[in-house]
């Protein structure tokens, strides 16, 4: 058996991805050496960004299974270094594509990835549940998402999706999302507080602040689509996003009830006043199954329905209702267990119906069109 060559060993490599950053390995700067002796045995030494990277056993996992395919390798050592601040200052101009400023990456013009901010008018609506299973909903469609949790003061989406207690790895001023089970990332003012029980209580500027390094501090790499759980209301961070990303679109979650549905049609309302479209609406809590097949339907009905017509005639275009979510116990449970029903329970109700808001949004593409570029004509003909 011939001894493997060192091309064929790091093409291995190649294609093994940081978990975190979500690029090769080889491509970042982390393949310190490779050493291979005549019987075939090959030594792999990594550079971790960070000391107690949480990630350590995945790499160490991944980097054994993808060397130990190479004809002639006879077994596999991984070892583990750590990253001096000049490597991490240039892994970091990397992932920045060369910019050392702070910029947003969903604002630039030339930006593919769908920005949906998920906004309600009153707390209790269901609106982070909602985010997280419709998170999960659009990854088992194949696609690439992160998650922003910025209700700051309301933050649970890190425990729906199973990663309260993680903390994100920083890489000098660059932060890394947090992978989850399902595949989603996400990054939330949660994961930045020393403890998890300590309280919040920040004002405007602090809130803008916020956002902004959750958008423009955080590596998110590319994404298909980017979810944003929003403050209930119409204040400070609904503005401030409206100011960093014009063109993020709103989905409008409310409950069946006319008092939810009255205050829901603030939240459009706010939403277009900056200058973004409302994609639709989603009514959560329609009606509750009962154990002999009939429904009762506790909130009341038609808030859904209402909320998108006053929408489509306040707006001049056409806001659709995108689904009704069944009063399913099985969502709350899984939000409570950090598994969501759509991934915990697929063929629920619950999750049944909320794939289908997932496939709406999801038809509806990603690309440019309709999207201002802000490109300027250089002279007049």
């Amino acid at each position: 058996m011939s001894t493997p060559s060192l091309e064929q060993v790091n093409a291995a490599l190649a294609t093994v991805n940081d978990p975190e950053i979500k690029r090769p390995i080889t491509e970042i700067g982390m393949v310190d050496t490779v050493d291979i002796t005549d019987g075939g045995a090959v030594t792999v030494r990594l550079l971790l960004t960070v000391a107690g990277c949480p990630m350590k056993d995945t790499l160490t996992r991944d980097v054994t299974a993808a060397v130990s395919k190479v004809a002639g390798v006879t077994g596999v050592t991984v070892d583990m270094g750590v990253m001096d601040a000049d490597q991490r200052a240039k892994l970091q101009e990397t992932l920045r594509g060369g910019h050392a400023q702070r910029e947003i990456p969903f604002a630039k013009p030339g930006s593919l990835t769908k920005v949906y901010a998920i906004a309600s008018g009153k707390g209790g609506v269901g609106k982070s549940s909602m985010t997280a299973n419709l998170a999960i909903a659009l990854a088992k469609q194949g696609l690439k998402v992160g998650v922003v949790d910025a209700d700051i003061y309301g933050h649970s989406i890190p425990a729906m999706l199973g990663v309260a207690d993680s903390r994100p790895t920083q890489v000098e001023d660059l932060i890394m999302p947090v992978p989850t089970p399902s595949g989603v990332s996400v990054i939330s003012v949660g994961m930045l507080k020393p403890r998890r029980d300590q309280v919040i209580a920040w004002r405007g500027p602090m809130l803008d602040r916020a956002l902004v390094q959750m958008l423009a501090d955080v590596y998110w790499g590319d994404l298909d689509v980017l979810l944003l759980d929003l403050p209930p209301g119409t204040g400070d961070i609904a503005i401030s996003l409206g100011q960093h990303l014009p063109n993020a679109e709103v989905v409008v979650i409310t409950t069946p009830q006319e008092a939810a549905a009255e205050v829901a049609e603030r939240a459009g309302t706010m939403a277009s006043m900056m200058h973004q479209r409302v994609v639709g609406v989603v009514e959560n809590m329609s009606w509750m199954e009962l154990p002999d097949g009939s429904r009762i339907e506790p909130f009341g009905s038609g808030g859904g329905q209402r909320v998108a017509d006053t929408l489509s005639q306040r707006f001049g275009y056409e806001v659709k209702l995108l689904g009704q979510i069944p009063l399913d116990p099985s969502l709350r449970e899984g939000g409570d267990a950090g598994k969501p029903v759509v991934e915990a329970d697929p063929t629920s109700a619950g999750a049944q119906a909320i794939t289908q808001v997932a496939d709406a949004l999801s038809g509806r593409g990603r690309g440019l069109a309709g999207m201002q570029l802000g490109l300027t004509p250089s002279s007049k003909f």
